[in-house]
This record gives structure tokens, sequence and C-alpha cells, in this order.
């Protein structure tokens, strides 16, 4: 499949730069599979379109605050983004830099008042801006990271250095249901939830099972090569434990319907499937699910509006058919839905 077949215009405007007020009032734009209707509603009234029985699978992954500011020693500022810590003190990062930068420098990671944090050294010389850095202070990456990082939200969401907008934001890209921290951009699907809306749909009989995917770097990385074959996925760690597990298979043993939150609750769920089954398990996966692929578990999926030209995309279509999402989302940039991490929703059943 060629990848300019996953192109689409969207005007900049409905590019959303900042969340709503109360999260599930976000819109909601429902597309059957069966009937290839599409319905607008609200969020909030997700429930409308469940069963009792069906099963939401949401990804419980927490955000670190990973991006943070520095300094060389010459003056020249920098912007980093925290990826990995590979042994206590040994950070992978991104580092966004004016000029060039060399093994052995060192750098001053600033705090959130911009004053010096500690100093740390370059210890490679970045590869596609991706390197390592030994941090000269003792403690935790996440522990740092509370100490000089902001909110890392994507490139097309315009942000500066301000402190009250990075507090709210600190809140509002990060579910309620997070639990285990180690993703570095949100599973942007369930940031719809609050959890009054959860209890409501637990009342009325809908399930919920849990797994872990550490939302990587690459889920932003667009396809550039011609083709979708030609694309070399990115590896995220992720688990799913015996007790989800066993809600999974249930759920489906009795006949109901599997409703991924999110790609990276697909992309877990795909990965851990076994002739029709879940099975308890932890480790990286690669799966690219792009058109042609064959599902194995989930029956529907709640995701917001993807970047053209991304992997994001090539799932959604190939749950749905290219055409029909390419439908949807011209009728959403009709209907003046907010797209990207902070916009609105979208239900395939």
């Amino acid at each position: 499949m060629q990848t300019e077949e996953l192109n689409y215009y969207l005007p900049p405007e409905l590019i959303a730069q900042q969340p709503l007020d109360v999260r599930s009032d976000s819109k909601l734009l429902v597309f059957n599979r069966s009937s290839g209707k599409l319905t607008d509603s609200i969020f909030s009234r997700i429930g409308d379109f469940l069963l009792p029985g069906d099963c939401l699978v949401l990804n419980d992954t927490k955000v670190l605050p990973a991006r943070f500011w520095g300094q060389r020693t010459r003056g020249g500022k920098l912007e980093g983004l925290f990826l990995a810590e590979s042994t206590q003190g040994i950070w992978q990062v991104m580092l966004k830099v004016a000029g060039k930068i060399k093994t052995g420098e060192t750098i001053y990671l600033k705090d959130k008042e911009n004053g010096d944090f500690c100093p740390a050294t370059i210890l490679n010389k970045p590869n596609k801006g991706i390197c390592q850095l030994k941090i000269d202070v003792e403690g935790k990456a996440e522990t740092i990271l509370e100490e000089i990082g902001f909110p890392p939200l994507p490139p097309y969401i315009k942000r500066d250095r301000d402190r009250s907008q990075a507090e709210k934001d600190k809140s509002r890209y990060q579910t309620v249901y997070a639990r285990y921290s180690g993703a570095v951009a949100a599973p942007t699907a369930g940031l719809h939830f609050t959890n009054e809306l959860i209890e409501q749909l637990k009342t009325a009989q809908i399930s919920f099972a849990y797994i872990t995917l550490h939302v990587g770097i690459g889920t932003f990385k667009p396809i550039t090569t011609d083709s979708l074959e030609e694309h070399r996925m990115h590896q995220e760690w992720f688990c799913i434990d015996e007790q989800n597990a066993r809600i999974i298979n249930a759920t489906k043993e009795k006949g109901h319907r599997i409703i991924a939150v999110g790609t990276t609750a697909a992309r877990s769920i795909e990965t851990a499937a076994s002739d029709s089954r879940i099975k308890a398990t932890s480790g990286t996966t690669k799966l690219f699910i792009k058109p042609g692929y064959k599902f194995k578990i989930f029956d529907g999926m709640v995701t917001n509006f993807h970047l053209p030209k991304s992997t994001l995309l090539a799932m959604v279509a190939a749950f749905a058919g290219l055409e029909n999402i390419l439908r949807a989302y011209k009728h959403a940039i009709e209907k003046r839905y907010r797209f990207y991490s902070y916009g609105d929703a979208m239900l395939i059943i």
C-alpha cells in the first residue's frame, strides 16, 4: 500500500491546542462498520453505543514529565526529551540544540525556575538527535524529572515554559486511571474518560480490563517511505497480567465485544493474541497493524483523530476500511471536530 493513500488535508485551526474544561464533553463520532452509518454524539454518551457485557480495554500507563531544558557551557540553550534510563544516572534522550554538540561536552540541566539543577555529560554523539547523558546527581530518573520536567506534549501543540500552563497539562495530558510510569506520550483515546463516566459504565454492566504499554516517541514518527511495507516500526514495552487476560478471555467466551480504548491497547492485545485468546505476557512489540491485517481479538475501538501518513491512521484504516475512515475524517472536518491529542474522539464498532 502506498503511504500517500493515508494522506488528507486538515485545516490548521482544527488542531486542538487546549483540552476542554470537562474531559467527557468532547465530541464523539460513531462509525458502525456493518451499516456504514456515521453518528454525531458526545463522549459522555458513549454508553448509548455499548452493550451490557462489553469490555473496554484501557492502557494504564502514566506519562512522565519527560520534556526538559538545558544550557551549554558556552551559553547555547537546548531542549531535551527523556526516553529511557538504561542504568541509574545514564539517560537516553532526544536533544534539540542549535549547533553541533560533542561527545564529552558538559551541559547544565535547568529546573522549573530556569536555575541550574545539575551538570550532565554527553556520552556519545547524537544520532538523529538521540544520545546518552550521564546525569551528575543521585536519584532515579522519575524523581529527577519531577524536579526539572514538563509534560511531553507533541510538537503540534505549541507550548513554552509557562509554569501555570505546564501544571494544567500535567493533569490533563494524563488519563484519570494512569498507574504505571514510563510513557513519554499519552494514550490519548483515554483522555476523554472521567471517573464518573467509568462508574456509570460499570453500572450499565460494561466491564473493564487494563493493559500497560509505555507509549514511546515513535508514536509521532511519520511514515516517510513510499510504501507501508518499507516502514520500520518502532518498539514499545507492554504488559498484560493474568487477571486482565482472564477478563478479556471470559468476555470473548461469552460472546461479548472487546472494545480497545486507543491504538496502544489494540496493539498490545493483538500482540498477545493466540487463537482468539489473550495470553498473559510482557515484553516489547513492534507489531505494525496496517490494511490487510487479520484481527484476532478486539471488536471495536475508541480512538482520536490521527495525523496523515501515520502508523496510527494505518491501524484504524485496517480496522474500519481506508475509504470509510477517510469519509469519516471528511465528515469530522466539515463538522469542525477537534483533531489529534487534545481533540475529539471516534468510536468504531
